[in-house]
């Protein structure tokens, strides 16, 4: 079952498409939800020293979505992060990302994201465009999701899940500390990769 309406092959039948029949199912998923922190996670990955990976997520955060089962196309989605709740499992590299030389959370406390559209890869697959935001830098952003589908919890909460990722460099938001390496290379790579993995709850 998709979210979003699927792009017609036919050139000349663009007129057609918002014609097409609402899948019942897909229009039961019409209203506004609410991210569930406790079963939502969303992270990053990083290399380091150029031989490993570094993980880390961002604890505290909240975001909302509105999803239009008869109109895809007007379903929008809005994230928050604080950046303070960054954490990789060792106290003080998080506190060298709070600080100025990366995300300087004390001037800005919050990590953005704003909708601005979506188109449907095919299937289950999707790609949400929007704007991010860190610290003072606004860019736009696509990440690529698949909708896992929606149930309803032992609470009667009638939930939706998405998972995805993105790829960005993060020199184009201003975070561009680096230590170069006696053996050649960098202490720390430019791409990032974003992870997500969203349980939003529907609002009655």
């Amino acid at each position: 079952m998709g979210l979003f309406t699927r792009r017609s092959q036919d050139t000349n039948a663009a007129s057609s498409v918002a014609t097409l029949p609402v899948d019942p199912a897909l229009a039961a998923l019409t209203g506004d939800y609410v991210i569930d922190p406790a079963h939502t996670s969303i992270g990053f990955t990083v290399r380091h020293a150029m031989v490993t990976n570094v993980r880390g997520s961002f604890a505290d955060h909240e975001g909302s979505l509105h999803l239009d089962g008869a109109d895809p196309s007007r379903s929008t989605a809005s994230i928050d992060v604080k950046i303070t709740s960054v954490d990789t499992g060792i106290a003080d590299r998080d506190g060298h990302l709070r600080s100025g030389d990366f995300f300087d959370a004390e001037a800005f406390p919050l990590m953005t994201f704003r909708s601005t559209g979506a188109a449907q890869l095919g299937g289950d697959a999707y790609r949400i465009t929007g704007d991010l935001t860190i610290k003072d830098v606004t860019r736009p952003l696509s990440i690529d999701l698949e909708f896992n589908g929606s149930a309803t919890d032992v609470y009667g909460n009638e939930r939706v899940g998405f998972e995805g990722s993105a790829e960005i460099l993060r020199s184009d938001w201003g975070l561009t500390w680096n230590a170069a390496l006696e053996t050649g290379g960098v202490m720390v790579s430019d791409k990032v990769k974003l992870t997500f993995d969203i349980s939003a709850i529907k609002q009655a």
